[in-house]
């Protein structure tokens, strides 16, 4: 049974890659059951965009009226499928060739078998280089230091066609998209896949982009990570008020305490537990305003965004 899928890939002036990638997948799934076409967001490219040189394949293009991030690309892409139908499933994936056509097949597959989930791309080996991996190791440890959640995977993935509306319709994917789908409770599972290459040019991920892209991830679990951070520094104003305890009852009891000693320390557990104060009120204040403000809708609001549609 021929399954027709729509594959969402944004991009920001990556069209050698783009052009090659969809030269690969085109000779991978011609004359099989998988017939793909593309939904190309361009995320306002300061390179041109040549039509010409995509007419061969079946491409429909959005032109974004400003430069917004692969994640809120996506999320615009995501919520014009939902607006229309012609598909079975949906596929997000970069235009660079670090999600390698190949696996599609992969995702199609898992996808068959767990009907109601979204599949994701578990990154079980990356080719870019080491201090990227150290840094990226150590977001993954923060994350699920912060959220309790464990984050292995980006934005490669397939979606059932009944679920492209609901993970349109979820707020957080306008921040980061796979933290959306987790924050959402959508049923998701995840293959194992390993990175590719990129096919043309450099990547735009640096230090910087990964440290963004790392806080956009936590911003769309703030409330735990913000339940698990008042948890801590509950313990270390409880420490603080121990160890001050500890250091009155030397100074007057047990008369142990140096001269000067024991007002240092005193003075250092006091600035850490009005330090630990402070941090709790700005935390408490910022989990009060998310839920009083109105959250942004991608599947509402995304036509903005914009300029035209070829």
């Amino acid at each position: 049974m021929t399954k027709n899928i729509k594959v969402v890939i944004p991009v920001f002036n990556d069209w050698e890659a783009l052009k090659l990638l969809l030269e690969n997948t085109r000779q991978l799934y011609t004359n099989t059951d998988i017939r793909l076409s593309f939904l190309i967001v361009n995320d306002s490219s300061t390179l041109p965009y040549h039509p010409s040189a995509f007419k061969d394949f079946p491409v429909e293009v959005i032109h974004l009226i400003r430069n917004i991030g692969h994640q809120r690309a996506i999320a615009i892409g995501l919520s014009y499928l939902a607006h229309n139908d012609g598909y079975d499933k949906v596929i997000v994936m970069d235009g660079d060739g670090e999600d390698k056509p190949e696996d599609i097949a992969k995702l199609v597959a898992r996808s068959d078998q767990q009907h109601e989930h979204i599949i994701f791309a578990e990154r079980s080996k990356r080719s870019e280089g080491p201090t990227f991996r150290i840094f990226y190791f150590f977001y993954r440890l923060v994350f699920k230091m912060l959220t309790g959640k464990a984050i292995t995977f980006g934005n490669f993935c397939i979606i059932p066609e009944n679920k492209v509306k609901k993970t349109a319709f979820v707020s957080e994917i306008w921040n980061n998209f796979p933290g959306g789908v987790i924050r959402s409770r959508l049923l998701y599972s995840s293959v194992p896949i390993n990175r590719g290459k990129r096919l043309a040019g450099k990547s735009k991920m640096n230090f910087v982009s990964l440290i963004l892209h790392g806080l956009s991830a936590v911003s769309v679990l703030f409330d735990t990570a913000a339940v698990r951070i008042l948890i801590f520094v509950s313990i270390m104003i409880g420490c603080s008020a121990v160890g001050t305890i500890i250091v009155l009852y030397l100074k007057f009891i047990a008369n142990e305490a140096t001269p000067g000693w024991a007002s240092s320390l005193i003075l250092a557990f006091f600035t850490i537990s009005l330090q630990g104060f402070f941090i709790s009120l700005f935390i408490l204040f910022n989990v009060l305003n998310t839920r009083t403000s109105n959250n942004f809708i991608p599947l509402e609001e995304y036509g903005r965004y914009i300029d035209y549609i070829e």
